[in-house]
């Protein structure tokens, strides 16, 4: 007997992606709950605010995301949630990457719905799925640095990866305080911490650590 999720929440900033990945879904039971999140920090409110839900499919690409460090982010305050993401990039070492970072399977998004279903299912097993070429090929994925920069990324509060997030657009502490609300002082005490937690002593030196965890987005066809 297959395992039916009873609340699924898709993060993507694509609606159309959205509504076809529910449709699909549709097909295990048509009374799945569907939850949308269209950025990282609308995910984040989704998940605290619904605490039992039974998968995430995190866009690899969503805005608010620093490469995986959405995912190592994730993993760390909800290890018990499985993620799969889903992403039109199919290079076979950002896949395996995903893997390593925490995430339960990867679904390129040019996946036809039974290869969709046949993931899900695997996941909510306890399985991890990869895309078959990928799962039968040996492709190293990330480096020694990159898992111990994952750990570092771990330690971060959710208020902090917000403004490292920020700080990687190349925000000013007036301006971040401003877009969260709060002192700039406030903002000075989490640049503070960032940086220690991070192992660095500015912010360009922190903004380069979290690019270490960037992934390039999919080239479009032309």
């Amino acid at each position: 007997m297959q395992p039916i999720p009873e609340r699924v929440i898709v993060a993507d900033d694509h609606p159309l992606f959205r509504s076809a990945i529910q449709q699909a879904l549709k097909q295990l039971h048509p009374d799945i709950e569907f939850i949308e999140a269209k950025d990282f920090d609308s995910l984040e409110r989704v998940i605290q605010a619904q605490p039992d839900v039974d998968l995430v499919l995190l866009d690899l690409h969503m805005p608010g995301m620093q490469g995986f460090s959405g995912l190592v982010y994730l993993c760390k305050r909800a290890p018990e949630l499985p993620v799969i993401m889903v992403s039109a990039n199919e290079d076979p070492h950002i896949i395996q990457r995903s893997i390593e970072h925490g995430a339960a399977g990867f679904i390129p998004k040019s996946s036809s719905v039974e290869i969709i279903l046949d993931a899900i299912n695997t996941v909510l097993r306890g399985d991890v799925w990869l895309p078959p070429e990928v799962a039968n090929s040996d492709v190293s994925g990330r480096s020694p640095s990159e898992a111990e920069l994952a750990q570092r990324m771990q330690q971060l509060t959710p208020q902090q990866f917000r403004v490292l997030g920020m700080i990687s657009q190349g925000m000013l502490n007036k301006q971040i305080a401003h877009e969260l609300d709060v002192s700039e002082a406030t903002i000075k005490v989490h640049v503070t911490a960032i940086m220690r937690k991070l192992g660095v002593t500015n912010r360009t030196q922190a903004v380069l650590v979290a690019n270490q965890l960037a992934v390039a987005p999919p080239q479009k066809i032309s």
